[in-house]
């Protein structure tokens, strides 16, 4: 089967989406020898208005857009199409975006989602939202999990680096919580710093931040520094290879993850894969993504965060052992052989439907 691609992001993003479309990619290719990917680059005009015919006139028998989009072009195509849905946070969380911004995501995704042939949501919370925003009826959609890449299922995980800010990460001992992401308001690093807050500071452990952000950021450090908390708020923001995040979620205390929002929630999963305990938020996709063994709270309350670090803090057997659960639900429900099994045979009905 020959699957056109929009490949945007498998080429130009090297977070989340680009993570999704080439770990996608590469998973239906390795495992599936009948699967030809075919993959476009192409220029924001043509790829909006024209990729769907391209795609068509090239031999292509389905177009699968991998990050919220297709072309305009495509029910005229004569072809399938399939759009992944990561999340619409536009929608749930606009406080983030500027309005011009949600018009744009609105017109762009939001006609892709109705005019799919076919919608896969990377998980039940980002369906909940597609169905309930766009108004896709639930038998159009499909519910596949987002792949992890490959190298986060290899054991056992790396050492620590010995590169990043002094003192270098290599000579952390063990005794760090770890949040992996965006350092935005959805992401709720406020409340976890308000949580660590209220940890004694004879208890009280590192927090290493990997990610990036601006305002909020800014916003999150100036709350740092006035509350005198700059000895336990540690952000390296120059990660993004995966060796380095496999071996600080192996070395961690528990992934801190109480997000307000997410389509899915991968740090949690790539975590699991490392047997760090995850405390996470109650709502969203994140109970998804976790599984029954995470410690799940609600991401409003400091406290609440609080009150689950001093839990793990103060109890290493239950951090191993949410760790062990939390690794064996990740390779059960998130193996790439399932989530490549169940696109692959997506494309087989989309394909016998148009034939």
């Amino acid at each position: 089967m020959k699957i056109a691609y929009d490949a945007k992001r498998y080429y130009h993003n090297r977070t989340g989406l680009g993570n999704y479309s080439r770990t996608l990619v590469s998973c239906m290719t390795s495992r599936h020898e009948d699967v030809e990917a075919v993959l476009y680059d192409s220029k924001a005009i043509e790829r909006t208005f024209r990729l769907g015919r391209k795609a068509a006139e090239e031999g292509c028998q389905l177009f699968h857009g991998l990050s919220n989009e297709l072309p305009r072009d495509i029910v005229k195509a004569g072809i399938p199409s399939i759009v992944t849905m990561h999340d619409v946070a536009w929608r749930t969380f606009p406080d983030m975006y500027k309005p011009w911004d949600r018009l744009i995501y609105d017109w762009k995704y939001g006609w892709s989602a109705k005019h799919a042939s076919h919608v896969v949501c990377i998980s039940e919370s980002t369906k909940r939202d597609v169905m309930r925003y766009y108004g896709v009826p639930e038998e159009r959609i499909s519910v596949i999990y987002q792949p992890v890449q490959e190298v986060f299922y290899t054991t056992p995980p790396p050492a620590l680096p010995k590169g990043g800010s002094p003192p270098p990460l290599g000579e952390l001992e063990r005794g760090f919580l770890l949040t992996v992401g965006s350092i935005n308001s959805r992401k709720n690093l406020m409340g976890m710093v308000k949580a660590l807050e209220m940890i004694a500071e004879d208890e009280r452990p590192l927090l290493v931040v990997v990610g990036n952000g601006r305002e909020y950021r800014r916003r999150v450090e100036q709350y740092i520094s006035e509350h005198h908390l700059q000895e336990w708020v540690r952000i390296e923001s120059d990660i993004h290879d995966a060796e380095t995040l496999r071996a600080l979620y192996a070395n961690a205390l528990c992934l801190l993850y109480p997000s307000f929002y997410e389509g899915f929630g991968l740090p949690v999963v790539e975590a699991s894969l490392q047997r760090c305990p995850v405390i996470t938020s109650n709502v969203s996709s994140l109970p998804e993504a976790a599984g029954p063994d995470s410690i799940q709270v609600d991401p409003s309350s400091p406290e609440e965060i609080a009150e689950a670090l001093h839990r793990l803090l103060t109890d290493e057997a239950e951090r191993r052992q949410r760790g062990e659960a939390g690794y064996k639900y990740c390779m059960e429900h998130f193996h790439p052989d399932v989530l490549t099994g169940q696109m692959y045979g997506l494309y087989e009905k989309m394909l016998r439907v148009k034939n």
